[in-house]
C-alpha cells in the first residue's frame, strides 16, 4: 500500500497493517511538520501541590493523596482533546527516600485513582536528580531547566504557543516560560511561596479546577476569533 509521505511524496508501506506504525514512527522523527494544525496542545502539570496534597516526600502509593477536585479537573482536559502530561521533581530518588520501582508504583496508583473520576494522564515524566545529592548533579531535566517538558513536545508533537504549565512553585513557572509556555500558578502546595526564582505567572488562581477552566475559556475565546 502507498500512502502520501511527508512532503508530498509518495511513501510505501507493504501491507494495510504497517501505516499506524509507520506513521507514528514518521512523526515523532521529523524535524518539521509543515501543518500547524497537526500539531498539539498540551497542559504540563507539576504533581505535588497541583494534582496532590504536597505532605513532603511521597514515597509509598499509600500516601498519595489526590485533591478531590483533581480527577474532574484532569477529565474536562481529556474530553476536549488537550493532552495532559506531568512533569515532576523527585529528588527523593537521589536523596536515597524511594526507589524508581516506587515512583513507578506511586504513579500507577495516580493513574489508577484519576481513572475513577473518569479521567487519564497522557504521560509522566519526572527528574530523580538533585544538584546535591546522588551521582547525578548536573542534570537538564530538574525543573527549573526544561528537559522533561522538550521530551513532551518532541515525542507527542506539541505546540508551545498554544500549550501552558500550571504549577505551585516559581521552579515550575521558570521551567514553562523557557519553554515557551504559558504559565499558571495555583494557590494550592507552595502557591508561590517558595520564591525561589523571580517569574511572574500569566495569570493566578485558586487551583486546578479554576486553571483548567480558565485554560479552556481562552481556548474558546481564541477559536472563536478565527
Amino acid at each position: 500500500m502507498k500512502v502520501p509521505g511527508s512532503y508530498g511524496g509518495i511513501l510505501d508501506v507493504g501491507h494495510v497493517s504497517n501505516v499506524p506504525r509507520i506513521e507514528e514512527a514518521r512523526w515523532k522523527r521529523t524535524p518539521h511538520r509543515p501543518l500547524d494544525i497537526m500539531r498539539r496542545k498540551a497542559v504540563f502539570l507539576d504533581r505535588d501541590g497541583v494534582i496532590n496534597e504536597d505532605s513532603g516526600w511521597i514515597r509509598r502509593r499509600e500516601d498519595l493523596d489526590l485533591f478531590p477536585f483533581a480527577g474532574a479537573a484532569i477529565r474536562k482536559l481529556n474530553a476536549r482533546g488537550w493532552l495532559a502530561i506531568v512533569v515532576s521533581n523527585q529528588s527523593a530518588v537521589a536523596r536515597e527516600l524511594c526507589t524508581h520501582d516506587e515512583i513507578k508504583r506511586i504513579h500507577e496508583e495516580l493513574q489508577v485513582q484519576l481513572a475513577r473520576a473518569g479521567a487519564r494522564i497522557d504521560a509522566i515524566y519526572y527528574c530523580p536528580h538533585h544538584p546535591d545529592f546522588g551521582p547525578v548533579r548536573d542534570c537538564d531535566c530538574r525543573k527549573p531547566k526544561t528537559g522533561m517538558i522538550d521530551r513532551g513536545v518532541e515525542e507527542f508533537g506539541i505546540d508551545r504557543d498554544q500549550s501552558f504549565l500550571i504549577g505551585d512553585k516559581t521552579s515550575d513557572l521558570l521551567a514553562g516560560e523557557r519553554a515557551g509556555l504559558k504559565t499558571i500558578l495555583v494557590r494550592t502546595g507552595e502557591g508561590g511561596r517558595d520564591q525561589a526564582y523571580d517569574v511572574v505567572p500569566d495569570v493566578t488562581v485558586a487551583d486546578l479546577t479554576e486553571a483548567v477552566n480558565w485554560i479552556l475559556s481562552d481556548d474558546i475565546e481564541q477559536t472563536e476569533r478565527k
